[in-house]
């Protein structure tokens, strides 16, 4: 019986539903970068309690240090800066080396700043700018780029299907609020390069996937004082509260597992949109 536009399809007596083939996280290789503390940290534990081998990537050694010795087997630190191209091809290799290959690409490296765009002290500092879109912008990209050229090696599974690369923007994509000109810029970057970046590596059959987070209790808030941070997660419709490192690590989990979720960004915000200030 012929599919119809409109109409369900109704297998036939004896008739296989198409299931379709899912990449799994158990047995692959996974590069986590920026995944040493906050949401990078949470992913590599996720992923690593999935059966996972994966290579904890950061400028923080002691921390990544620590967590791939409390992992334990088939979790590696290699210390890597996301703007030099040598150290993120080096962390890229290694998880390249693992037995189930580099299937999995999480980029949570990124920094902040604020300032406005002028103000009485005088114009935006232009370094400062400079510096946050070559950290959170190039620096993601030259994951990317390096990731996905590795997975290209890799043998297709039955769905064609050799890596996925998931990235790190933030709701001031679309709600950056006051102050947060340089950060906002940077990150918009990322959600404007995941479809050409998605329809570039289509025919290598690896996906990209951007997570938009919105505000969750990760070391940038931390500093924060417990009534502050309590008043932030109230701004929240629901759940009326920051977001916990874990969720995002889920998402990640489920990008991962979904073969159709690709070219799409992701707010994971609890319906939150950022007032100005």
């Amino acid at each position: 019986m012929p599919f119809r536009y409109g109409q369900p399809h109704i297998p036939a007596p004896g008739e296989r539903r198409y299931a379709p083939a899912a990449m799994k996280v158990e047995g692959a290789g996974a590069l986590i970068s920026g995944g040493a503390s906050g949401l990078g940290e949470a992913t590599a534990r996720r992923f690593h309690d999935a059966g996972a081998a994966v290579v904890i990537a950061d400028l923080n050694a002691e921390k990544g240090e620590a967590l791939a010795s409390e992992l334990g087997e088939r979790a590696t630190f290699v210390a890597a800066n996301v703007l030099e191209a040598e150290q993120v091809q080096a962390a890229v290799d290694a998880a390249a080396a693992l037995e189930g290959g580099l299937r999995i690409s999480v980029c949570c490296a990124g920094i902040g700043w604020a300032q406005r765009t002028s103000s009485r002290r005088g114009p935006h500092d232009l370094e400062a700018f400079s510096n946050v879109v070559k950290v959170n912008l190039i620096g993601t990209f030259n994951v990317l780029r390096l990731a996905a050229t590795a997975m290209s090696a890799n043998e297709a599974d039955a769905e064609g299907e050799r890596g996925v690369c998931v990235n790190t923007a933030s709701i001031a994509a679309f709600d950056g609020q006051i102050g947060q000109v340089a950060y906002a810029a940077s990150k918009g970057g990322i959600v404007g390069l995941t479809l050409p970046a998605a329809r570039d590596l289509a025919g290598r059959g690896i996906r990209v996937v951007t997570i938009a987070p919105g505000l969750f209790d990760t070391p940038l808030l931390a500093a924060l004082p417990q009534e502050a941070r309590e008043e932030l997660g109230a701004g929240i419709p629901f759940p009326s509260r920051l977001g916990a490192p874990a969720e995002y690590a889920q998402l990640a989990q489920q990008i991962v597992e979904n073969p159709m979720l690709n070219g799409e960004i992701i707010r994971l915000d609890g319906a939150l949109r950022m007032p100005p200030k």
